[in-house]
């Protein structure tokens, strides 16, 4: 289920203090107890704690004092506020001060535990993200690329190796797969870095004036010529010429392309003069260039120039491993510029990411972040934050039991994969049967299973578990 942790229980009722310990104890955790709430600050200052249990009411001193003394402290650890209902509104006031969450008295061993586990999941988001970002500007201080799996490690150590030459490359790639910063990249870690890197997308320009945008023209060239204009090529003179979907070209336009790259010569449009261009060119395409040489489509000639050094590079349905990575760069980015609270994705926010096939690929994924964390109400994405496609997606990232691990760590994830798939589907399983007995009823149903309406409904949330509402389990 969830992970051990260390937790501190400050509490001047004794049985207040037992009964905690007993129920923690009881779910695998470590548990240490003190009856004064300035001793129990000073132990969670300097003590090894993930989580502190706080009463509010204290002999000694404020609990809201202790939260305020120990959250200057420690940032990192969580801190449950346990309170009578008399004191509601000031628990209101602790979280907005600090503490992660708060459990009313008289609680039930599951209502603690589902506080506790929140907090436990919070944590490890935190940690995930903390150990997310560290990764990402690591990778942005090479290539600006952000990505984990071998695949991927793969077409960077390629680009990394080919940069430095000056030979031409070629990009394959579905489109939204990040072809145009793969060619950033290759330029950035190039000897061409301080020149100019020029990016035209040909299949957004109209064919009548796409000679004219690479080639440059010359006053009165044609209607609307006023002036002499430079080319793509000359803007990217001593630097690096990046032709997105090179296959939306004309087989007279695709000859021209040809002798500009073999001679190093462009001639403008209307001009009798030919001008010297020194450029490395990087081409891109979505589709298969040698199918399109055999329908007549692609010149053979200009496909050798072109195909000096191919790169291809995979979907994100081939590269599911860098979905949580990216899925949380994009979201910081988000946050930063939409100012927004959302921060983590729960587990099974992500799982359903990582089982979503992505046909728009990496361009898909960043819209679907822009949207959740410009809508999202709360600070973790959870499964009802997802658009209605990717939560109908059935999570494929339970392992199969006959599943043999190959080391030590495929071990424990396997393990870990299991213990929270299997704990899911039983708390799930718990929630609808409690729902179907009381006959959707949420207050009936959190009554027959012991639990307070919110803590109760804190679980349908998860679980994306909405009234009357037929849900697939």
């Amino acid at each position: 289920m969830a992970d051990n942790i260390r937790v501190l229980v400050i509490d001047d009722e004794k049985a207040i203090c037992i009964s905690c310990k007993k129920i923690l104890e009881e779910a695998g955790h470590f548990v240490d107890m003190i009856q004064s709430g300035n001793e129990g600050a000073e132990k969670a200052i300097n003590g090894d704690y993930d989580l502190v249990l706080l009463d509010l009411k204290l002999k000694d001193t404020s609990g809201l004092d202790v939260l305020e003394r120990i959250r200057s402290k420690r940032t990192d650890i969580s801190i449950i506020i346990i309170t009578g209902y008399a004191t509601i509104q000031t628990s209101i006031e602790a979280i907005k001060k600090g503490a992660f969450d708060y459990v009313p008295k008289p609680f039930s061993p599951d209502e603690l535990l589902v506080s506790v586990n929140k907090a436990i999941e919070d944590r490890n988001l935190r940690k995930e993200n903390e150990r997310l970002k560290a990764e990402i500007e690591q990778m942005k201080k090479s290539t600006r690329i952000i990505y984990r799996s071998k695949i991927m490690e793969d077409v960077i150590n390629q680009i990394l190796k080919i940069a430095p030459t000056d030979f031409t490359v070629t990009i394959y790639g579905e489109s939204g797969t990040g072809k145009e910063l793969i060619a950033q990249a290759i330029h950035q870690n190039s000897l061409r870095k301080d020149k100019p890197f020029v990016g035209v997308d040909l299949s957004s320009l109209a064919p009548s004036l796409i000679e004219s945008e690479l080639f440059g023209h010359v006053k009165g060239a044609f209607t609307g010529a006023t002036y002499d204009r430079p080319g793509y090529f000359v803007m990217a003179n001593g630097g690096t010429l990046f032709l997105d979907e090179i296959s939306n070209t004309s087989l007279e336009l695709q000859g021209k392309l040809l002798r500009a790259i073999e001679t190093r010569r462009i001639r403008p449009v209307g001009s009798e003069k030919e001008v010297e261009v020194d450029v490395r060119i990087i081409a891109a395409t979505n589709k298969d260039l040698s199918v399109m040489i055999e329908k007549g489509q692609f010149r053979e000639d200009l496909f050798y120039r072109l195909n000096v050094i191919p790169v291809n590079l995979p979907p994100l349905r081939e590269r599911t491993e860098d979905i949580p990575i990216l899925a949380m760069y994009f979201l910081s980015v988000a946050q930063e510029e939409l100012k927004t609270k959302v921060r983590a994705f729960s587990n099974e926010a992500m799982a359903r990411l990582l089982s979503y096939k992505f046909p728009g690929n990496i361009r898909e994924l960043r819209n679907i972040v822009d949207r959740i964390a410009a809508t999202a109400d709360s600070e973790i994405v959870r499964l009802t934050d997802l658009p209605e496609e990717i939560r109908e997606t059935k999570p494929e990232g339970t392992p199969s039991a006959n599943v043999v691990p190959k080391t030590v760590d495929e071990l424990q994830e396997v393990k870990r994969r299991l213990r929270e798939a299997v704990y899911s589907q039983v708390e799930k399983d718990f929630i609808l049967d409690a729902l179907n007995r009381a006959g959707w009823n949420v207050t009936k149903a959190a009554e027959l299973v012991g639990m307070l309406r919110p803590n109760f409904h804190a679980l349908m949330r998860k679980y994306g578990i909405r009234i009357k509402e037929e849900v697939e389990k």
